[in-house]
């Protein structure tokens, strides 16, 4: 049986390697990024329910946009959602009960959908 929690975070993902935006412009999209991704995660698990056992757990990324970008800059345009689930999730995004998976889809309108889940 698969436990899975799945949510969609609006909005597009740019490729950061080919954004040119002074520091505080950056700064800014990060935050609104990493905040718009904690946020829908904190609703997509609901209120006071940790998912401590869950671990370990693969949490499924997917861009959906018009156009796609190469793996390296994929990657790098997930950081701050990345981030921002982990906020969301209480653990750092290194820890090693985390598995994360970036793919990408073309589609209309920009988002970001997101899976979490567990095998039981």
């Amino acid at each position: 049986m698969t436990q899975r929690i799945t949510f969609t975070i609006d909005g597009r993902l740019p490729s950061r390697a080919n954004q040119r935006q002074n520091r505080w412009e950056r700064a800014a999209q990060n935050k609104s990024q990493r905040t718009a991704a904690k946020v829908e995660t904190r609703k997509a698990i609901g209120p006071g329910k940790p998912l401590y056992h869950w671990y370990p757990i693969v949490v499924t990324m997917i861009r959906v946009s018009p156009r796609l970008l190469d793996d390296d800059n994929l990657a790098a345009a997930f950081k701050s959602v990345r981030d921002g689930i982990a906020d969301a999730l209480g653990i750092d995004d290194r820890d090693p009960r985390i598995t994360w998976k970036c793919e990408q889809a073309k589609g209309k309108p920009p988002r970001c959908e997101i899976a979490i889940e567990r095998e039981t």
